[in-house]
């Protein structure tokens, strides 16, 4: 039974820390506005307005679970308690396992929520636009590309997030060229911004018939979903150059072989984007424009800059010394943070939550 007496201070431990979370969530003003929202939502004629309805809705969804995910934390710490106190109670270690499963989950869901409220960004609530590219290395960087790409997409279903695919050219021989996915969820820019820059992997080739270690880089592009009414990012038809080509690549799903693939060139910063995953002209045009307005949201952002007119393409260099974590045999670390791990196979599957946590922390402290 000592061990549930120990599982009862954790818990009684841990309470001063829900309730922080608790005003650090800001539950009590989110509850009125949730209630506002409903009330306007009543309101004759609201539904007419199509854009405005579907942002209050998206708000109330948002609003919604924030107070959803902290009542079930709340919840799990009561029922860890009572299942404390019937084990001690009725000497009963047959629910050990139970407990420590659920303290466990119940400690990353705390620590996470937590971390939800460092984001504070004008863009962290928003979903997520990565693109990726292969450096310089031919196969090898178009590989390592590509395994970054799973490493995203897995990252995205551990978190019950959509992925889309907003653009995608396959490599030479294996791998990929470049390619660019929308992650959608709640602060999924929030938690991958950290994500942006270089990422360089050293390993034994599989490419190689001599078995020689090669190192790759490939860069990871991380911006926020921009609204196209969003009135700080405007897009201005003088300032898009626009070119419709036929898509090139592997074909299969991902590629369509029409005349319909688009680039647009942004002339005042050099910024180019293009999309040829979908079947429609206005389709890929769409995915374009959504990926240039997120791009210019993420520079205008990092910089620091108060207007776009500020902005001045630059190109991320794809090369040693410029790399943000490296991923070495049995060891991943981030060069920002220090933060390590020998476990490569579980980052490689989308266990990222470590490197996201420790940069969030970082960032708060300084």
């Amino acid at each position: 039974m000592l061990e549930f007496e120990e599982y009862k201070a954790k818990l009684n431990a841990a309470r001063p820390s829900l309730e922080l979370l608790q005003s650090a969530l800001k539950l009590e003003a989110a509850h009125k506005e949730i209630e506002e929202l409903e009330a306007a939502s009543e309101r004759d004629g609201f539904w007419n307005d199509v854009q405005n309805s579907q942002r209050v809705q998206k708000r109330l969804k948002l609003l919604k679970g924030k107070c959803e995910n902290y009542e079930k934390l709340c919840t799990a710490w009561d029922d860890m308690m009572t299942m404390c106190e019937m084990a001690m109670e009725e000497n009963d270690d047959s629910m050990l396992d139970e407990l420590k499963e659920e303290y466990e989950s119940f400690s990353e869901k705390v620590e996470s929520t937590r971390l939800s409220t460092l984001l504070t960004g004008e863009y962290d609530g928003n979903n997520a636009i990565l693109t990726f590219h292969a450096g310089a290395g031919g196969t090898e960087a178009q590989d390592w590309a590509s395994m970054l790409y799973r490493m995203y997409n897995m990252w995205a279903e551990r978190h019950g997030y959509k992925v889309k695919v907003m653009d995608y050219l396959d490599g030479d021989e294996a791998g990929l060229k470049s390619a660019t996915i929308m992650i959608e969820g709640e602060n999924a820019y929030g938690f991958l911004k950290s994500e942006h820059g270089v990422h360089r992997l050293v390993r034994v080739s599989p490419f190689d018939a001599a078995g020689r270690r090669h190192t790759s880089f490939a860069a990871v592009e991380v911006m926020p979903e921009i609204a196209a009414d969003d009135n700080e990012i405007e897009l201005r038809d003088e300032d898009i150059e626009m070119q419709v080509y036929r898509s090139s690549g592997a074909g299969g799903q991902k590629v369509n072989k029409t005349s319909s693939a688009v680039r647009l060139i942004h002339k005042p910063t050099g910024i180019v984007v293009s999309s040829q995953v979908e079947r429609s002209h206005f389709q890929n045009l769409e995915n374009c424009k959504n990926m240039l307005r997120a791009r210019l949201a993420e520079i205008k952002e990092r910089e620091h800059l108060e207007k776009i007119s500020d902005i001045k393409g630059v190109q991320m260099k794809i090369e040693w010394g410029s790399q943000i974590r490296s991923y070495v045999f049995m060891l991943v670390k981030d060069l920002r943070t220090d933060y390590e791990t020998g476990s490569i196979q579980s980052v490689m599957d989308g266990d990222l939550d470590g490197f996201i946590n420790a940069y969030l922390s970082m960032r708060a402290a300084n």
